[in-house]
């Protein structure tokens, strides 16, 4: 059996009704910022119960909007380095200084600790990551250490469609949230991006910054400096096709989460992620820690070469404060993280997997450890 890394999911139903919809945006003309864009976004804040949403060209513009419309610009900006280089880049390019912080094992995420070592008199907001979709359980407490500060918690959501914490959605711990559209991740519009808010002047600010700073769609009239972050008509029609898939995404991967849980928690040699019991997480990543000493290199090969399993991406295998596009703002060592990033392997889990395709997983994750710890 061959399980890939991941599986883009689209019912041959849905590709018909896409490919309908695009004859009709072709035909029309309105090819950005039209009904289909506005529909995409009522359906998304509908879905993560907030009151705005604004489309974007990708998370990445999503997250440096966010970032400009509450005004970073000569501040510092505090980060976890286990994140993707988008993450920074979104705050340099926002005008701040990222300053990169240590991260929890057990989440993945900064918590009000970590945060506390980073933080600086120029600091000005916080970006939360959700990584594989887990919303850290101590939100609250980050939360509250920020707004005793003065400093805004921006959420980084862009692996989180549809996870919650208690009754809170992705996107509704901070002033706003950013979420990808990337073809890999649980709701897919091919490229694009959402930011969700209850703030209306962020929702006002980034329908400005998204379509060059205009004052209004059809005049030229620039009020800020934007940039061109449209979502196309076409683009939006595939994500709210995709989004009507939501509930069902979740509940597969949850099943599959389950089945990954009960077999691995047998083996005694990993750790995994723990999911709160008032917190619902998308599963975007399945993470796992296997123990020192396991070379991560030669396990994805024996797996992928012997038992057909490729495993996902790791979130991520490098720290950003090592990598040499971040030098000029690595200032100390982040052990947690160098850590985790080192050692942690993410299984494959997709939005239509079988329970075959997850049993077979496990068992070669299973023997591939017992190879690995029997040579070395």
């Amino acid at each position: 059996m061959h399980v890939p890394a991941a599986r883009i999911v689209f019912s041959p139903e849905d590709r018909a009704e896409i490919a309908s919809a695009a004859t009709e945006i072709l035909a029309t003309g309105a090819l950005t910022l039209g009904v289909h864009t506005a529909e995409f976004e009522a359906a998304f804040a509908a879905a993560h119960e907030a009151p705005f949403a604004v489309a974007v060209s990708s998370g990445t513009a999503a997250l440096e909007i966010i970032l400009r419309s509450h005004g970073v610009e000569g501040a510092d900006v505090v980060v976890p380095t286990n994140t993707f280089a988008a993450t920074a880049f979104a705050v340099l390019r926002a005008g701040a200084m990222p300053v990169f912080a240590d991260v929890s094992s057990d989440t993945f995420a900064l918590t009000a600790r970590s945060v506390e070592a980073a933080v600086t008199p120029r600091t000005r907001a916080v970006v939360l990551v959700h990584i594989g979709g887990l919303i850290p359980p101590d939100v609250a407490e980050l939360r509250a250490f920020c707004d005793d500060r003065g400093i805004a918690l921006v959420e980084d959501a862009a692996h989180a469609h549809g996870s919650r914490h208690g009754d809170g959605h992705a996107g509704s711990f901070g002033i706003a949230g950013a979420f990808s559209f990337y073809p890999t991740k649980v709701i897919t519009s091919g490229e694009g991006g959402m930011i969700l808010t209850s703030d209306p002047a962020i929702h006002e600010a980034a329908r400005i910054y998204r379509d060059q700073g205009k004052a209004g769609f059809l005049g030229n009239v620039h009020i800020k400096q934007g940039y061109a972050w449209r979502l196309s008509e076409i683009h939006a029609v595939t994500g709210r096709v995709h989004l009507r898939h939501l509930a069902d995404f979740l509940a597969t991967r949850a099943a599959v989460a389950a089945r990954y849980d009960a077999a691995l928690d047998t083996l005694g040699t990993v750790t995994r992620l723990q999911v709160p019991p008032d917190g619902l997480c998308n599963y975007y990543k399945y993470i796992v820690l296997p123990r020192p000493g396991i070379d991560r290199g030669r396990l994805k090969k024996e797996l992928k070469e012997r038992h057909g399993v490729s495993l996902s991406g790791e979130v991520y295998e490098s720290p950003l404060h090592r990598q040499p596009v971040f030098g000029d703002y690595a200032l100390r060592s982040l052990p947690v993280a160098e850590d985790i990033c080192a050692r942690h392997v993410c299984l494959p889990i997709h939005s239509d997997m079988t329970e075959a395709e997850a049993d077979h997983v496990v068992a070669s994750f299973a023997a591939a450890l017992q190879s690995l710890s029997l040579d070395g």
